[in-house]
């Protein structure tokens, strides 16, 4: 049974660096080292497989928009024989700050189409590791806060979050999810523009 671990975000250079894509960001950062490109599945992702610390896994960006991510999780789960526990969803969340990450087991969607989609088909219970990007300065303006690109101020918080994050996704492949929420969620709330963590 193949570890799976699906970055959620829109196809194309046109979305490339925004908010939504910070799923993207992660597992482009935690291949950084590895050698290999993604390649275009049949199942409406781009995959890469990698070995961590001797775990063997699927990596995948949908390229289905994000409305639709849980059309390819569902057909990788199938194919690659991938149990619900086996599998890490890395997505942005609004109602965390910027910078902010944390691990979670099930739950809801709060209110993420990507989740929305994912849920309608194989149900809850996953794991998740949400990305903070704060929320917009009006009410309402989320669909189009989303889609735009990280300000410079916040883009080097991002940038260290993007960083902790690929490093909670080894710590969770090896050592297993509650070992890495205990190391990574105790730090999810924290001003990360105050970090000392390597």
């Amino acid at each position: 049974m193949k570890k799976l671990v699906v970055g959620l975000g829109n196809p194309g250079n046109k979305y490339s660096g925004t908010r939504h894509n910070v799923g993207f960001a992660v597992l482009d950062h935690l291949l950084r080292n590895e050698p290999g490109v993604w390649k275009k599945s049949p199942y409406q992702a781009e995959t890469r497989e990698a070995a961590f610390h001797g775990t063997n896994v699927l990596l995948a960006k949908p390229t289905t928009f994000m409305n639709l991510s849980g059309e390819a999780v569902q057909s990788l789960m199938t194919v690659y024989r991938s149990a619900p526990e086996s599998l890490l969803v890395i997505h942005d969340d609004l109602d965390l700050p910027v910078g902010a990450l944390r691990l979670r087991r099930a739950g809801g969607s709060g209110g993420h189409h990507g989740l929305d989609s994912i849920m309608s088909l194989i149900g809850s219970d996953f794991c998740r590791l949400r990305l903070g990007i704060g929320k917009p300065a009006q009410r309402g303006e989320g669909e189009r806060y989303v889609l735009e690109k990280f300000s410079d101020t916040d883009l080097p918080i991002i940038q260290e979050m993007t960083d902790r994050a690929a490093k909670a996704v080894e710590c969770w492949l090896k050592d297993g999810l509650d070992v890495a929420m205990n190391a990574f969620n105790a730090h999810s709330t924290f001003d990360i523009r105050h970090s000392t963590l390597e």
